[in-house]
């Protein structure tokens, strides 16, 4: 295996790319106007072996307190790279850019979230160039201040432009992603690291192949960064992140990552480190831990799956994993389904209610229904489009309130937490699926 070389991105003191070690992030879940709660949990973080940090800026009031979080931070000597999250906000992502080492903006939502479906192609690019205007204010001073731009493409938040011409589909993440780096380019910024999420671990493997094969088509070198978004929690939230994460870790794609629970943050630097270091004999020469060796087999059986190199069958019959962690492989990978799957957001400073709570109840509802998908998102920002082609949706609405879906139609809306799980079974036994 050869590891995709890209180019360096310096973020803070990290150097993220080239032949650097696999940076791990995560992202904090509380209030950023709480500086203290968010330090505190930014810390925590880092001491876990964190090395990147991800911090909501939904409004110019929470990105400019991104400032007495950042000093405080240094005031306890945690020099440790910020990441501002941006959506829908252009005057928070400019404010950010001064303050913190990345910003993260979504294509999707950040300039064209609606379109008319009749346009020609002198609209499309009419389009880019209104989009092209209106980023470059961030631009310039992301220039300015060295600070760096992560292009997150979400699968269930693509713009209605590109779904149109290029369908929901891994093609439309890639293509979302490559009309940014154009745009970029042209304005002479290149301090960017990519991203290609979904919560269906094939379509986030395949988003990110066709990246790299498109990328080097337009002879562009950027670093990724790899993460299954809405994994869940406990082993399916783990087996889903290691498929997808490590099975283009296997490929010698991937520059930094994120695994995603609906847990503590905390939760999630182990496994990303265990994660790096299964593949660090070959991106670092280092010797690896027989845990880490596990999770390496896993990952590589997870890419075979997934190119179907091996098929379910032969895959069962020569495994040398116990019943469980093989049904949950295969069921990761789409393989072959045994139980009910829940997509579940791992929760940012955006969440109004407890995400984590709700999805334990829900699971311990609704785990016998074998074949449906179930979300359990956290905000109603992302969440209707996030939770993608789940059955039923349970999504947070504001404090201890919950919108319920039926797919992507909105069945009831803010209703008492105290009910909603009721609410949502009563959905189910109404379709016949109960």
């Amino acid at each position: 295996m050869n590891r995709r070389i890209s180019r360096e991105v310096q973020i803070g003191n990290v150097t993220v790319g080239g032949n650097n070690p696999i940076a791990v992030q995560s992202m904090t879940n509380t209030d950023t106007m709480n500086t203290m709660a968010t330090v505190e949990q930014t810390i925590r973080l880092v001491d876990k072996g964190c090395n990147i940090v991800r911090i909501t800026a939904s409004d110019e009031k929470s990105a400019r307190n991104l400032y007495n979080i950042k000093n405080e931070l240094i005031k306890r000597n945690y020099n440790v790279p910020l990441v501002a999250d941006i959506h829908f906000n252009p005057k928070a992502a400019e404010i950010s850019a001064s303050l913190v080492e990345k910003i993260r903006i979504n294509p999707g939502n950040y300039v064209d979230r609606k379109w008319n479906k009749d346009f020609s192609q002198q609209d499309y690019e009419d389009i880019l160039k209104r989009a092209q205007d209106n980023i470059s204010p961030l631009i310039d001073i992301c220039k300015k201040h060295n600070t760096a731009i992560r292009i997150g493409v979400n699968h269930g938040s693509i713009s209605e432009r590109i779904v149109y011409r290029y369908g929901n589909t891994p093609l439309a993440m890639a293509e979302s992603a490559m009309e940014f780096l154009r745009m970029f380019r042209q304005m002479d910024f290149l301090n960017i690291v990519v991203s290609m999420k979904a919560s269906n671990v094939k379509v986030m493997n395949q988003a990110n192949i066709l990246l790299v094969e498109k990328m080097k088509e337009e002879n562009l070198a950027l670093p990724i960064h790899l993460g299954v978004t809405e994994a869940g929690n406990g082993e399916d939230g783990r087996i889903k992140s290691i498929c997808g994460i490590g099975s283009l870790l296997a490929c010698g794609i991937g520059d930094t990552i994120r695994v995603s629970l609906t847990e503590e943050p905390e939760n999630e630097i182990p496994v990303a480190k265990l994660l790096t270091e299964a593949f660090s004999d070959i991106y670092e020469n280092k010797e690896v831990s027989n845990q880490a060796k596990q999770i390496r087999d896993i990952s590589n059986s997870a890419r075979m799956l997934l190119e179907d190199k091996i098929d379910t069958e032969s895959f069962e019959k020569n495994t040398c994993y116990d019943e469980e962690l093989t049904k949950n492989i295969l069921q990761a990978t789409g393989k072959k389904v045994f139980k009910t799957e829940f997509i579940a957001c791992p929760s940012c400073g955006r969440t109004k209610y407890d995400i984590q709570t709700a999805l334990n109840r829900v699971k311990e509802k609704c785990s016998h229904l074998k074949g449906l998908k179930i979300a359990v998102m956290g905000c109603i920002v992302n969440g209707p489009g996030e939770m993608a082609d789940a059955d039923y949706g349970y999504i947070g609405c504001g404090s201890n309130k919950v919108n319920l879906y039926r797919k992507k139609e909105l069945v009831h809306s803010y209703i008492d937490e105290e009910k909603a799980i009721d609410m949502l079974i009563d959905m189910i036994k109404e379709d016949g699926k109960w």
